[in-house]
């Protein structure tokens, strides 16, 4: 991870990570200003707004996401993650694969996918 208002090499991994730690001034630096999350009970569109979701709104904060597989594009555009979603004690909600867009080393959009 990097310092500052740098964006860290692996934004995907960094994105869950400040899920888990509740770090709302990483997520902000990942997420490109117009980022977009597609996720199947809703859209949400905006930074700010996603951010503000995350840190107020969602229904449950103390979650973990655990990742079982990072699968990358040839050209660096894009990443898909299959992983968990586990509560706070570690019993699982759901399986996902959240699909990611970037553009200028920013998180631009992720589509979930849930089972």
């Amino acid at each position: 991870m990097t310092d500052g208002d740098e964006t860290p090499a692996d934004p995907a991994r960094a994105y869950y990570r400040a899920l888990d730690e509740g770090d709302y001034d990483l997520l902000t630096r990942l997420l490109a200003p117009e980022f977009v999350h597609d996720r199947p009970d809703r859209t949400i569109e905006g930074r700010e707004r996603f951010v503000q979701f995350m840190r107020e709104e969602r229904p449950q904060t103390d979650t973990t996401h655990p990742i079982d597989g990072v699968f990358r594009q040839a050209d660096g555009s894009g990443v898909a993650v299959r992983g968990r979603l586990l509560d706070a004690d570690r019993d699982p909600i759901a399986r996902f694969v959240d699909v990611f867009q970037f553009a200028e080393g920013h998180i631009e959009r992720i589509e979930t996918y849930t089972k």
